[in-house]
């Protein structure tokens, strides 16, 4: 063999040794990457990247899913928090467009939501997530043989009635005026959960609630359905907020209440699906 055949031999097996390095280096960047990848995807959003509290105005009937949903978020998300403002959809979107720091809103109808549309304060499309339909909440055992709405007109009865201006206040007044009654409640209520709280602690012998509030409560009420709800069924969006402060975390929490995992969690509630 010449001096040149020798020396293009040893260069090709230079170049062949080189070659197979760095593709033993790029298999191992690949598996690498492939193995970030897959933790990424687990996580549902990357958890490693979600960081921050995201600040949550929900109407006061999402209390307990929504805390719910907030603990399992922050096992999931390790570095973020969730935090809520629950009570009255009303008052909730007012408080948005005054200025009030929070990150999503999820009413409890789309008239209060519409709200904070109008003013320009949510970053996109609001999206139905849930619906709830009405239930009477009774004292345990239903001692007044409440059995319709009807029976609510009984001016013996004490009843009240969540504030028209709130989405289940709404909703009865609709139910009542589809039924043609008449009724005079002994106070209106600012939101579900003050209604509510009337009849556990027996200041009120019925309340027109949510079946979620009804179901919420376990035995310290009774309930009562009505076919008159099916006339007044509440959607209920979501959205994020246009100053929002962690915006990724925001979206990830809102995926989290519309995904199977938190549509579960909902409909274990009581409420129905969209």
């Amino acid at each position: 063999m010449t001096r040149t055949a020798r020396r293009n031999r040893r260069t090709l097996q230079v170049t062949g040794a080189g070659a197979a390095a760095l593709l033993a280096l790029s298999a191992c960047s690949s598996s690498d990457s492939g193995s970030s990848s897959t933790t990424s995807g687990t996580s549902g959003s990357g958890s490693d990247k979600l960081s921050g509290t995201v600040t949550v105005f929900a109407a006061a009937s999402l209390k307990e899913s929504f805390t719910t949903l907030g603990k399992q978020f922050e096992q999931a998300h390790p570095g973020t928090k969730v935090t809520f403002s629950f009570g009255g959809s009303d008052s909730l979107a007012a408080s948005i467009t005054g200025g009030a720091p929070a990150d999503v809103f999820a009413s409890a109808s789309p008239k209060t939501m519409k709200i904070v549309t109008d003013a320009g304060d949510a970053s996109g499309t609001p999206a139905t997530f849930v619906r709830n339909q009405l239930e009477i909440a009774t004292l345990p055992g239903n001692p007044d043989k409440v059995a319709s709405l009807k029976d609510l007109t009984n001016p013996d009865l004490k009843v009240v009635l969540c504030d028209k201006e709130v989405p289940c206040g709404a909703a009865a007044q609709k139910a009542l005026d589809a039924s043609r009654l008449k009724l005079t409640p002994v106070s209106y209520e600012q939101d579900v959960k003050a209604a509510l709280t009337k009849v556990e602690l027996k200041e009120a012998d019925a309340a027109v609630v949510y079946k979620t509030d009804v179901h919420a409560a376990g035995d310290k009420v009774g309930g009562v359905e009505f076919p008159e709800s099916a006339d007044a069924v509440n959607d209920y969006p979501i959205t994020l907020l246009k100053n929002a402060q962690h915006t990724d975390t925001a979206k990830a929490f809102i995926a989290l209440v519309r995904s199977a995992e938190g549509q579960k969690v909902l409909t274990g509630a009581g409420f129905l699906k969209p």
